[in-house]
């Protein structure tokens, strides 16, 4: 299935299309809010691994509900190395299946769902990781090992 196109402005206000990206690997992560504990940890392990991803043709995009100046400030304070993407709007974050319940604290809520789709070169979904936890490097080494599986099999 090819992943559904979009433009949505990044921390610098410009503006970005999945299309634009066709050529290379592409991990598009949903994640429920700026400069959170959970959120910073995904973020920040992206930022530590962006070398070796990079070097394996990926680029890392962050989504979020969050405004452009709120992902300014959350790149600033922890040097992150990749673009941030602000859909205020959540209508890509709905087309992608990255808003529903949830439980938080014991309660069920409606928000943004932490999700991530790795495309591939031609922009088809190669893999989809539901429910990810965002805690030490896990989900990076998983994104790691599929992309060295997949890039083999190709």
């Amino acid at each position: 299935m090819f992943a559904k196109d979009f433009a949505l402005p990044d921390q610098n206000h410009k503006t970005h299309k999945l299309s634009d990206y066709r050529g290379k690997w592409v991990v598009l992560y949903f994640y429920p809010k700026d400069d959170t504990s959970g959120c910073t940890k995904e973020a920040c392990s992206f930022r530590n691994n962006l070398e070796t991803l990079t070097s394996k043709n990926v680029v890392v995009i962050g989504v979020s509900a969050d405004s452009t100046q709120s992902h300014q400030q959350f790149i600033k304070k922890y040097d992150l190395n990749f673009v941030l993407l602000s859909d205020e709007s959540k209508e890509v974050i709905k087309q992608y299946n990255a808003w529903g319940k949830k439980i938080i604290y014991g309660k069920e809520i409606v928000g943004i769902l932490r999700k991530t789709y790795l495309i591939n070169p031609t922009g088809e979904i190669a893999k989809v990781y539901e429910k990810v936890k965002p805690d030490n490097d896990e989900h990076t080494n998983e994104i790691l090992k599929d992309l060295q599986q997949l890039q083999t099999t190709n």
